[in-house]
């Protein structure tokens, strides 16, 4: 049994390179980008009125006579002096011999000529070349989640695809033969599957699609054969259940005769003792406990560093600290995981911690985390969490 730093240590020093594809840029919402992207056009790409009025070569004078229009999209570059102007739209391209546009308001028209009754400065409302970036510059850096206003600058240059680091294929097993699917009658022993289900859900909403979901009968035999369909398929693959010290739990010697290699077993943790990881060259294997809110406080501390990994994000938790209150005392010796809510930056516990019971967790927005070495919590303490509102 291990404690809670030197697993999460033992998988970072054990995460596989990750790997990119090419993507349109109209399916990579929340993707992270894999490489730097330089500007391939300089934006605005021409000089460009920032106003609706008139285009004209700077010199003082206030009557000028308009000799054509220049609609954004249209291409007129005509000869100016000193008293023509032409009529322009926000987003035209300024003719080369114009150096300043005077917004429609402060202008009066008569037919073909304009007076103008307030004299910009030189230069105003002309977007030059280059203004928000220039040909060649970093446009946005490797590590980038590309948002809806990503997309739309990337669109911007005329870039149709991008690479970004490509979600991790992950494959749910569930165990056990308590368990019933949704939709069918439960008998007398048995129990709903909400694991995978849950695992699905937390899994989709962190930007990873499932490639399998399947339940295993508790047979050496059918627990061997899934996790090696599993393994032709995933990247990572996650179990539920099986992995304790029962007669009918057969995952941890199904993953030896499997070939996979076991890195660490049981943690000093509580919920979640029985958590095991191991990999199989560049693949992944966890294997979380079958209380549900065992297997999600792994899922939430473990496994979604992993998927960060994969995506291109930071593995590392961001541990942040609240003012405690209420009291609680620590007398199991173990790292302890417990749902908290946080609110007006204050942070106190749940009811309803067993690991067996979601209903705290519905309501939690975070784990608060309490060191095997903090015997007792009083109320103004500084405690560590972590945030999982966004995670689940």
């Amino acid at each position: 049994m291990i404690l809670f730093e030197k697993a999460l240590e033992c998988i970072n020093l054990n995460l596989p390179k990750r790997k990119f594809v090419s993507c349109k840029i109209t399916e990579i919402i929340d993707g992270i980008l894999a490489e730097d992207i330089y500007a391939p056009i300089s934006l605005p790409p021409f000089r460009q009125s920032a106003m609706d009025g008139y285009a004209f070569k700077y010199s003082g004078n206030k009557t000028l006579k308009v000799i054509g229009e220049v609609r954004a999209g249209e291409f007129f570059n005509p000869s100016l002096n000193n008293n023509e102007a032409v009529r322009i739209f926000t987003g035209a391209r300024v003719p080369d011999e114009a150096n300043t546009v005077v917004i429609q308001e402060h202008v009066e028209r008569n037919l073909n000529e304009i007076t103008i009754a307030k004299i910009p400065e030189k230069g105003d409302n002309v977007r030059d070349v280059g203004e928000q970036i220039k040909r060649g510059d970093l446009a946005l850096k490797k590590g980038n989640v590309l948002n809806s206003a990503s997309i739309g600058y990337l669109a911007n240059f005329g870039i149709e695809n991008a690479p970004i680091y490509r979600a991790p294929k992950v494959s749910v097993i569930g165990t056990g033969d308590e368990l019933v699917a949704l939709g069918n009658q439960l008998e007398e022993g048995k129990i709903y599957d909400s694991n995978t289900l849950m695992l699905q859900s937390v899994l989709k909403k962190n930007g990873v699609e499932t490639v399998s979901v399947t339940k295993a009968v508790d047979t050496l035999e059918d627990v061997t054969r899934e996790i090696n369909k599993a393994l032709e398929i995933s990247d990572l693959i996650l179990i539920s259940g099986g992995i304790s010290v029962g007669d009918y739990d057969f995952v941890r010697q199904a993953l030896i005769d499997v070939g996979v290699e076991e890195l660490f077993y049981k943690v000093n943790q509580r919920p979640g003792k029985p958590l095991w990881f191991g990999k199989k060259e560049d693949k992944l294997i966890v294997a979380l406990p079958g209380n549900p809110a065992s297997s999600l406080s792994c899922f939430l501390v473990y496994v979604l560093p992993i998927i960060r990994h994969l995506r291109g994000l930071e593995f590392n938790h961001k541990i942040q600290t609240a003012k405690f209150e209420g009291s609680f005392q620590n007398k199991t010796g173990k790292q302890l995981f417990l749902k908290a809510e946080l609110k007006d930056g204050k942070i106190s516990l749940l009811s309803h911690q067993a690991s067996s019971m979601l209903h705290s967790f519905a309501l939690s927005n975070a784990l608060l985390l309490v060191s095997p070495s903090i015997p007792e919590l009083k109320s103004g303490d500084i405690v560590p969490y972590i945030n999982i509102a966004n995670d689940l």
